[in-house]
């Protein structure tokens, strides 16, 4: 699979270079071309923030583990779905709640992962979450981190 972004502004020169890759394909073999808008997303910082600070920190303070706060405060920021599930003596009636989307899935299940704007506004969630919840007070990360 190959991807380029075309820049804003003068992208003459990114058009050629689309024109050449696109005349050199295999005229043999059928070929799906998707456009979509190019988005910064969430960095590796920005999670390692994520799963390396503000988790931990929350998982010390309240004995959950790392997985279990990460789904319930995705489920809490982005609302949650019920899907069924094998029915068992602990979930008599075989459904469960799971978050209706990811940072990384969107609310269809496909890959989708979130701009650095909305991986900011759910850090801001999780650090005010820990405050009220776990009396908790997180660090703000390093803000080179969060562009």
């Amino acid at each position: 699979m190959h991807s380029f972004v075309i820049p804003r502004g003068n992208r003459e020169r990114a058009l050629q270079l689309a024109n050449t890759v696109l005349a050199r394909l295999d005229e043999g073999v059928a070929w799906r071309i998707t456009i979509e808008m190019a988005k910064s997303t969430r960095t590796l910082s920005q999670n390692a923030y994520l799963f390396g600070v503000c988790y931990p920190m929350m998982s010390e303070r309240s004995g959950y583990e790392i997985s279990e706060l990460h789904e319930y405060c995705l489920g809490e920021f982005y609302g949650w779905v019920d899907k069924r599930v094998p029915k068992k003596p602990s979930n008599p009636n075989g459904k469960e709640s799971i978050p209706r989307r990811t940072t990384t899935t969107n609310e269809k299940g496909k890959r989708q992962v979130i701009s650095t704007k909305e991986f900011c506004d759910y850090v801001d969630f999780v650090q005010r979450f820990a405050a009220e919840k776990l009396m908790l007070v997180i660090p703000d990360p390093d803000k080179s981190l969060m562009r």
